[in-house]
């Protein structure tokens, strides 16, 4: 892309915009200028911008962001089918398995939730369509990662805070590369209280008729309801199956 074709004032409004999220869902002006780099005065000019367009309010202090917001990521999810193809099969997978079931795809480090089928509250926080979880400690995220090139898997993993949410989670790049291998010769992911203490999740890559990787799906649960082991004796065959559904339906 040539220098010329950069909109920054559009990429400086969308850095506005990321700074939002569950920690951090009411923030000044200067809060802002902190969070992103920018100037004060631009920061100021960005968010007020928003508000004005009805993307965020303000009370005279704090900007939060509106509903309207949700169009931004609509448009993704309107605009793709993966979501609304995986969506029904997700809901069986759930029923079959009595767990949670999600399909995520891929965006930097960080996978993204497409669809999601809520059996039980497995975890602390809320999982929806339009969530982020780090990749490096994600079920989803090592199947995505472990389809790549090493190279360009190693990449990501560089540029990735690796850090130790629970006592069990990887954080070294040499145990998180040896861990990408063998989910490339096993052809699934399994995570043991890595992410969070209490939950455990497989996932199995989807991948289309040409062989490319296009998403994960998972099956989440309790540690204390089932083991890594018992999950993947049970609930693996089914993933599989899904997913080889899911698989001859794309092209």
């Amino acid at each position: 892309m040539r220098e010329t074709d950069f909109v920054s004032s559009l990429a400086k409004g969308l850095a506005v915009i990321e700074a939002f999220d569950a920690a951090n869902s009411r923030l000044s002006i200067t809060d802002i200028s902190r969070m992103t780099g920018l100037e004060r005065a631009t920061a100021r000019r960005c968010l007020l911008t928003l508000a004005e367009l009805g993307y965020a309010e303000y009370d005279g202090k704090f900007f939060t962001l509106s509903p309207r917001i949700l169009r931004l990521g609509h448009s993704y999810l309107s605009s793709t089918p993966l979501p609304r193809l995986m969506q029904p099969f997700l809901d069986q997978l759930s029923e079959r398995t009595g767990e949670s079931a999600s399909a995520s795809v891929l965006d930097g480090n960080e996978i993204v939730y497409i669809a999601r089928a809520s059996h039980k509250r497995v975890m602390s926080i809320n999982l929806n369509p339009g969530s982020r979880l780090p990749t490096y400690c994600s079920s989803m995220g090592r199947v995505l990662l472990a389809s790549m090139a090493e190279d360009e898997a190693r990449r990501i993993l560089e540029t990735s805070n690796l850090k130790a949410n629970t006592p069990r989670t990887k954080t070294s790049l040499a145990d998180l590369m040896h861990e990408l291998q063998r989910v490339r010769e096993q052809g699934y992911a399994a995570i043991d209280q890595e992410l969070e203490i209490g939950l455990c999740s497989i996932a199995v890559p989807v991948r289309n008729m040409r062989g490319v990787t296009v998403a994960a799906i998972n099956v989440g649960a309790q540690a204390a309801r089932v083991s890594i082991d018992e999950m993947i004796e049970r609930y693996l065959p089914v993933m599989q199956s899904t997913r080889d559904t899911i698989t001859s339906l794309l092209v």
